[in-house]
Protein backbone atom coordinates (compact mmCIF):
# COMPACT_ATOMS: atom_id res chain seq x y z
CA UNK A 1 0.00 0.00 0.00
CA UNK A 2 2.63 1.98 -0.09
CA UNK A 3 1.65 3.67 -3.43
CA UNK A 4 1.74 7.79 -4.38
CA UNK A 5 3.20 8.58 -0.76
CA UNK A 6 4.07 6.85 2.62
CA UNK A 7 2.19 9.46 4.31
CA UNK A 8 -1.40 8.02 2.87
CA UNK A 9 0.23 4.23 3.28
CA UNK A 10 -0.11 3.74 7.24
CA UNK A 11 -3.27 5.12 7.20
CA UNK A 12 -4.62 3.15 4.31
CA UNK A 13 -3.05 0.08 5.74
CA UNK A 14 -4.64 0.77 9.24
CA UNK A 15 -8.26 1.17 7.84
CA UNK A 16 -7.75 -1.75 5.25
CA UNK A 17 -8.64 0.75 2.41
CA UNK A 18 -7.10 2.33 -0.20
CA UNK A 19 -6.06 6.07 -0.17
CA UNK A 20 -4.78 6.74 -3.55
CA UNK A 21 -6.65 10.26 -3.66
CA UNK A 22 -6.78 12.89 -6.84
CA UNK A 23 -4.69 15.88 -5.93
CA UNK A 24 -6.84 18.14 -6.16
CA UNK A 25 -7.01 21.96 -5.84
CA UNK A 26 -8.06 24.45 -3.61
CA UNK A 27 -12.09 25.66 -4.41
CA UNK A 28 -12.11 28.77 -6.38
CA UNK A 29 -8.31 29.26 -6.97
CA UNK A 30 -6.40 31.36 -9.08
CA UNK A 31 -2.71 31.46 -10.68
CA UNK A 32 -0.94 33.12 -7.33
CA UNK A 33 -3.41 31.05 -5.23
CA UNK A 34 -1.88 27.78 -6.55
CA UNK A 35 1.74 29.96 -5.47
CA UNK A 36 0.39 30.39 -2.48
CA UNK A 37 -0.74 27.28 -1.42
CA UNK A 38 3.38 25.93 -2.52
CA UNK A 39 4.87 28.44 -0.06
CA UNK A 40 5.36 28.11 3.31
CA UNK A 41 2.69 29.65 5.40
CA UNK A 42 5.21 30.68 8.30
CA UNK A 43 3.92 33.21 10.29
CA UNK A 44 5.82 37.13 9.12
CA UNK A 45 6.38 37.60 13.25
CA UNK A 46 9.65 36.94 14.95
CA UNK A 47 9.72 33.21 16.68
CA UNK A 48 11.06 33.92 20.47
CA UNK A 49 12.42 30.47 21.16
CA UNK A 50 13.17 31.86 25.04
CA UNK A 51 8.89 32.44 25.17
CA UNK A 52 7.41 30.58 27.97
CA UNK A 53 4.90 27.51 26.99
CA UNK A 54 1.68 29.02 27.47
CA UNK A 55 -0.61 26.61 29.37
CA UNK A 56 -4.49 26.40 29.01
CA UNK A 57 -4.43 26.42 25.20
CA UNK A 58 -6.86 24.23 23.25
CA UNK A 59 -5.50 21.90 20.91
CA UNK A 60 -7.56 20.28 18.01
CA UNK A 61 -6.64 16.88 16.51
CA UNK A 62 -8.06 15.72 13.17
CA UNK A 63 -7.10 12.19 12.18
CA UNK A 64 -8.33 11.38 8.46
CA UNK A 65 -10.27 9.04 10.52
CA UNK A 66 -11.49 8.45 13.91
CA UNK A 67 -11.43 4.44 15.35
CA UNK A 68 -8.76 3.71 13.16
CA UNK A 69 -5.87 2.02 15.10
CA UNK A 70 -3.22 3.77 13.43
CA UNK A 71 -4.68 7.26 14.41
CA UNK A 72 -5.71 5.95 17.92
CA UNK A 73 -2.31 5.25 18.70
CA UNK A 74 -0.93 8.48 17.42
CA UNK A 75 -3.68 10.42 18.77
CA UNK A 76 -3.16 9.26 22.25
CA UNK A 77 0.59 10.34 21.55
CA UNK A 78 -0.65 13.87 20.80
CA UNK A 79 -3.90 13.38 23.91
CA UNK A 80 -0.62 12.61 26.22
CA UNK A 81 1.47 15.22 25.37
CA UNK A 82 -0.61 18.13 25.35
CA UNK A 83 -2.10 16.75 28.71
CA UNK A 84 1.62 16.74 29.84
CA UNK A 85 2.05 20.53 28.51
CA UNK A 86 -0.86 21.72 30.67
CA UNK A 87 -3.62 22.29 27.59
CA UNK A 88 -6.56 20.61 26.86
CA UNK A 89 -7.12 17.85 24.26
CA UNK A 90 -9.89 18.12 21.74
CA UNK A 91 -10.52 14.98 18.70
CA UNK A 92 -12.66 15.40 15.95
CA UNK A 93 -12.98 13.45 12.37
CA UNK A 94 -15.03 11.51 10.19
CA UNK A 95 -15.23 8.18 10.41
CA UNK A 96 -14.11 7.38 6.64
CA UNK A 97 -11.27 8.11 5.55
CA UNK A 98 -12.22 9.16 2.37
CA UNK A 99 -14.62 11.71 3.14
CA UNK A 100 -12.50 15.29 2.42
CA UNK A 101 -15.73 17.15 2.73
CA UNK A 102 -16.31 15.76 6.33
CA UNK A 103 -12.36 17.08 7.71
CA UNK A 104 -13.26 20.45 5.94
CA UNK A 105 -16.22 20.53 8.24
CA UNK A 106 -14.57 19.87 10.90
CA UNK A 107 -11.77 22.18 10.34
CA UNK A 108 -14.78 24.85 10.42
CA UNK A 109 -16.19 23.43 13.47
CA UNK A 110 -12.91 23.91 15.39
CA UNK A 111 -12.44 27.25 13.56
CA UNK A 112 -15.65 28.15 15.25
CA UNK A 113 -14.83 26.94 18.61
CA UNK A 114 -11.88 29.13 18.54
CA UNK A 115 -8.92 26.93 19.46
CA UNK A 116 -5.27 28.08 19.62
CA UNK A 117 -4.16 25.15 17.21
CA UNK A 118 -4.82 22.18 14.62
CA UNK A 119 -3.41 19.08 14.23
CA UNK A 120 -4.53 17.92 11.19
CA UNK A 121 -3.85 14.30 8.97
CA UNK A 122 -5.19 15.65 5.85
CA UNK A 123 -7.03 13.25 3.32
CA UNK A 124 -5.99 15.56 0.43
CA UNK A 125 -3.16 18.27 0.03
CA UNK A 126 -5.89 20.74 -1.67
CA UNK A 127 -9.05 20.31 -0.40
CA UNK A 128 -8.66 21.24 2.90
CA UNK A 129 -6.96 25.06 1.83
CA UNK A 130 -9.28 27.42 1.97
CA UNK A 131 -10.35 25.90 5.80
CA UNK A 132 -7.32 25.80 6.71
CA UNK A 133 -6.06 29.40 5.67
CA UNK A 134 -9.34 30.80 7.01
CA UNK A 135 -7.95 29.35 10.28
CA UNK A 136 -4.66 30.65 10.30
CA UNK A 137 -6.95 34.38 9.51
CA UNK A 138 -8.30 33.64 12.63
CA UNK A 139 -4.96 32.94 14.64
CA UNK A 140 -5.35 29.62 15.00
CA UNK A 141 -2.23 27.73 14.13
CA UNK A 142 -2.18 24.76 12.08
CA UNK A 143 0.39 22.09 11.75
CA UNK A 144 0.03 18.74 9.67
CA UNK A 145 1.28 15.33 10.62
CA UNK A 146 1.51 12.13 8.58
CA UNK A 147 0.08 13.23 5.67
CA UNK A 148 0.71 16.95 4.15
CA UNK A 149 -1.40 19.59 2.86
CA UNK A 150 0.25 22.64 0.10
CA UNK A 151 2.69 24.17 2.40
CA UNK A 152 0.77 27.31 2.37
CA UNK A 153 -2.09 25.70 4.07
CA UNK A 154 -0.41 24.99 7.32
CA UNK A 155 2.19 26.34 9.23
CA UNK A 156 4.56 23.07 9.60
CA UNK A 157 4.47 19.74 8.52
CA UNK A 158 5.39 16.78 10.96
CA UNK A 159 6.67 14.09 8.40
CA UNK A 160 7.37 10.08 9.19
CA UNK A 161 11.14 9.82 8.39
CA UNK A 162 13.00 11.21 5.77
CA UNK A 163 13.45 9.29 2.34
CA UNK A 164 17.00 9.08 3.06
CA UNK A 165 16.63 7.77 6.30
CA UNK A 166 13.85 4.83 4.94
CA UNK A 167 16.27 4.36 2.20
CA UNK A 168 20.01 3.81 4.23
CA UNK A 169 18.67 2.17 7.13
CA UNK A 170 16.95 -0.44 5.82
CA UNK A 171 20.01 -1.63 4.12
CA UNK A 172 21.92 -1.23 7.18
CA UNK A 173 19.22 -3.76 8.98
CA UNK A 174 19.48 -6.22 6.34
CA UNK A 175 23.21 -6.13 6.09
CA UNK A 176 23.44 -6.79 9.81
CA UNK A 177 21.02 -9.54 9.46
CA UNK A 178 23.53 -11.19 6.88
CA UNK A 179 26.30 -10.32 8.10
CA UNK A 180 27.37 -8.32 5.61
CA UNK A 181 27.75 -10.77 2.78
CA UNK A 182 25.83 -12.40 0.30
CA UNK A 183 23.25 -11.72 -2.42
CA UNK A 184 19.97 -8.98 -1.42
CA UNK A 185 17.10 -8.07 -3.82
CA UNK A 186 14.10 -5.49 -3.50
CA UNK A 187 10.89 -6.21 -4.21
CA UNK A 188 9.09 -3.20 -4.57
CA UNK A 189 5.80 -1.47 -5.20
CA UNK A 190 5.18 -0.18 -8.71
CA UNK A 191 7.54 0.92 -11.09
CA UNK A 192 6.75 4.12 -10.90
CA UNK A 193 6.43 4.56 -7.58
CA UNK A 194 8.20 7.73 -6.84
CA UNK A 195 8.65 7.19 -3.30
CA UNK A 196 9.82 4.11 -3.49
CA UNK A 197 12.46 4.71 -6.34
CA UNK A 198 13.26 7.69 -4.39
CA UNK A 199 13.91 5.47 -1.61
CA UNK A 200 15.82 2.57 -3.54
CA UNK A 201 18.16 5.28 -4.91
CA UNK A 202 19.06 5.93 -1.05
CA UNK A 203 19.65 1.86 -0.80
CA UNK A 204 21.94 2.06 -4.11
CA UNK A 205 23.74 4.84 -2.54
CA UNK A 206 24.20 3.25 0.78
CA UNK A 207 25.62 0.28 -0.98
CA UNK A 208 28.52 1.90 -2.43
CA UNK A 209 29.90 2.08 0.89
CA UNK A 210 33.02 0.13 1.65
CA UNK A 211 31.56 -2.10 4.34
CA UNK A 212 28.86 -3.49 2.10
CA UNK A 213 31.25 -4.40 -0.26
CA UNK A 214 30.76 -8.17 -0.21
CA UNK A 215 26.58 -7.47 -1.21
CA UNK A 216 25.84 -7.54 -4.36
CA UNK A 217 22.07 -6.27 -5.33
CA UNK A 218 21.06 -8.93 -7.86
CA UNK A 219 17.36 -7.78 -8.67
CA UNK A 220 14.62 -5.02 -8.18
CA UNK A 221 11.27 -7.02 -8.54
CA UNK A 222 7.67 -5.06 -8.92
CA UNK A 223 4.80 -6.54 -6.74
CA UNK A 224 2.55 -3.53 -7.30
CA UNK A 225 1.30 -3.22 -4.37
CA UNK A 226 -0.62 -6.52 -4.60
CA UNK A 227 -0.51 -9.09 -1.92
CA UNK A 228 -0.47 -12.30 -4.53
CA UNK A 229 1.50 -10.52 -7.38
CA UNK A 230 4.22 -9.91 -4.56
CA UNK A 231 3.87 -13.13 -3.01
CA UNK A 232 5.00 -14.98 -6.92
CA UNK A 233 7.34 -12.07 -7.18
CA UNK A 234 9.17 -13.56 -3.73
CA UNK A 235 8.84 -16.92 -4.91
CA UNK A 236 10.32 -15.92 -8.82
CA UNK A 237 13.25 -13.93 -6.83
CA UNK A 238 14.27 -17.09 -5.42
CA UNK A 239 13.94 -19.62 -8.55
CA UNK A 240 16.29 -16.80 -10.22
CA UNK A 241 18.61 -16.38 -7.32
CA UNK A 242 19.23 -19.26 -5.68
CA UNK A 243 21.80 -17.72 -3.52
CA UNK A 244 20.10 -14.63 -2.05
CA UNK A 245 20.84 -14.15 1.63
CA UNK A 246 17.84 -11.26 1.91
CA UNK A 247 15.12 -9.55 0.79
CA UNK A 248 14.27 -5.82 1.77
CA UNK A 249 10.82 -4.72 0.45
CA UNK A 250 9.82 -1.36 1.65
CA UNK A 251 6.15 -1.56 1.11
CA UNK A 252 3.59 -2.86 3.76
CA UNK A 253 1.85 -5.04 1.31
CA UNK A 254 5.00 -6.48 -0.42
CA UNK A 255 6.46 -7.16 2.75
CA UNK A 256 3.67 -9.25 4.23
CA UNK A 257 3.45 -11.32 0.90
CA UNK A 258 7.30 -11.90 1.23
CA UNK A 259 6.91 -13.11 4.54
CA UNK A 260 4.53 -15.32 3.94
CA UNK A 261 5.74 -17.24 1.15
CA UNK A 262 8.99 -17.03 2.93
CA UNK A 263 7.41 -18.67 6.28
CA UNK A 264 6.21 -21.71 4.28
CA UNK A 265 9.17 -22.48 2.18
CA UNK A 266 12.42 -24.01 2.47
CA UNK A 267 14.03 -20.61 2.92
CA UNK A 268 12.27 -19.67 6.11
CA UNK A 269 14.89 -18.49 8.30
CA UNK A 270 17.50 -18.78 5.37
CA UNK A 271 16.63 -16.03 3.23
CA UNK A 272 16.47 -12.39 5.79
CA UNK A 273 13.35 -10.30 5.04
CA UNK A 274 13.14 -6.89 6.35
CA UNK A 275 11.44 -3.15 5.01
CA UNK A 276 8.43 -1.56 5.82
CA UNK A 277 5.48 -2.93 7.44
CA UNK A 278 3.32 -3.07 10.54
CA UNK A 279 3.52 -4.91 13.42
CA UNK A 280 -0.30 -5.95 13.45
CA UNK A 281 0.90 -7.55 9.95
CA UNK A 282 4.31 -8.77 10.54
CA UNK A 283 3.68 -9.91 14.36
CA UNK A 284 3.31 -13.43 13.33
CA UNK A 285 6.66 -13.79 11.16
CA UNK A 286 8.42 -12.00 13.47
CA UNK A 287 7.31 -14.73 16.31
CA UNK A 288 7.96 -17.55 13.90
CA UNK A 289 11.31 -17.01 12.77
CA UNK A 290 10.43 -16.05 9.30
CA UNK A 291 11.69 -12.19 10.07
CA UNK A 292 14.08 -11.14 12.52
CA UNK A 293 13.27 -7.07 12.36
CA UNK A 294 11.78 -4.64 10.29
CA UNK A 295 10.70 -0.79 10.19
CA UNK A 296 8.31 1.74 10.62
CA UNK A 297 7.98 4.84 12.61
CA UNK A 298 6.20 4.98 16.01
CA UNK A 299 2.57 6.71 15.32
CA UNK A 300 2.59 7.45 19.19
CA UNK A 301 5.94 9.48 18.68
CA UNK A 302 4.17 11.27 15.30
CA UNK A 303 1.62 12.44 17.47
CA UNK A 304 3.49 13.30 20.64
CA UNK A 305 5.90 15.65 17.95
CA UNK A 306 2.48 16.88 16.01
CA UNK A 307 1.12 18.18 19.32
CA UNK A 308 4.44 19.43 21.07
CA UNK A 309 4.83 21.52 17.24
CA UNK A 310 1.74 22.73 17.79
CA UNK A 311 1.93 23.99 20.77
CA UNK A 312 5.15 25.76 20.52
CA UNK A 313 3.50 27.62 17.46
CA UNK A 314 1.03 28.99 20.01
CA UNK A 315 3.38 29.69 22.19
CA UNK A 316 5.06 32.32 19.79
CA UNK A 317 8.61 29.61 19.83
CA UNK A 318 8.59 28.84 16.51
CA UNK A 319 6.80 30.33 13.07
CA UNK A 320 7.76 27.34 10.71
CA UNK A 321 10.43 29.25 8.82
CA UNK A 322 13.31 27.02 7.40
CA UNK A 323 16.18 27.17 10.21
CA UNK A 324 14.37 27.59 13.78
CA UNK A 325 14.76 25.02 16.37
CA UNK A 326 13.10 24.08 19.22
CA UNK A 327 12.59 21.43 22.05
CA UNK A 328 10.19 18.61 22.07
CA UNK A 329 10.76 16.18 24.78
CA UNK A 330 14.06 15.51 25.51
CA UNK A 331 14.56 16.30 21.70
CA UNK A 332 15.69 19.64 19.52
CA UNK A 333 13.95 19.80 16.31
CA UNK A 334 15.03 21.89 13.21
CA UNK A 335 12.27 23.15 11.00
CA UNK A 336 13.07 22.41 7.36
CA UNK A 337 12.35 23.99 3.71
CA UNK A 338 8.73 24.54 3.60
CA UNK A 339 7.73 23.95 7.42
CA UNK A 340 8.88 20.03 7.33
CA UNK A 341 9.73 18.43 10.53
CA UNK A 342 10.79 15.65 10.47
CA UNK A 343 10.66 12.70 13.49
CA UNK A 344 13.89 10.98 12.95
CA UNK A 345 14.59 7.25 11.83
CA UNK A 346 11.90 4.78 11.87
CA UNK A 347 11.35 2.74 14.45
CA UNK A 348 13.03 -1.15 14.16
CA UNK A 349 10.29 -3.43 15.63
CA UNK A 350 11.42 -6.67 16.43
CA UNK A 351 10.46 -10.14 18.93
CA UNK A 352 11.43 -7.97 22.15
CA UNK A 353 9.15 -5.23 21.35
CA UNK A 354 6.42 -5.82 18.66
CA UNK A 355 3.78 -6.38 21.71
CA UNK A 356 4.31 -2.83 22.44
CA UNK A 357 2.93 -1.59 19.58
CA UNK A 358 -0.86 -2.03 18.15
CA UNK A 359 -1.54 -0.65 14.58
Amino acid sequence: MLKPTLRRTCAALAAGTSLALALTACGGTTKKDVKDDNASAASAGKADPNAATKKGLTIGFLPKQVNNPYFTTADKGGEKAVTELGSTYKEVGPSSATDTAGQVSYVNTLTQQRVNAIAVSAQDPGALCTALKQAMSNGIKVVTYDSDTSPGCRNAFVSQASAEDLGRTEVQLLAQQIGYKGEIAVLSAAQTATNQNTWIGYMKDELKDPKYKDIKLVKIAYGNDDAQQSFQQTQGLLQEHPNLKGIISPTTVGIKAAAQYLSGSKYKGKVKLTGLGTPDDMRKYVKNGTVDAFELWDPAKLGDLAARTAVALASGQITGKEGETFKAGATTYTIGKDGVINLGKPTVFDAKNIDQFNF
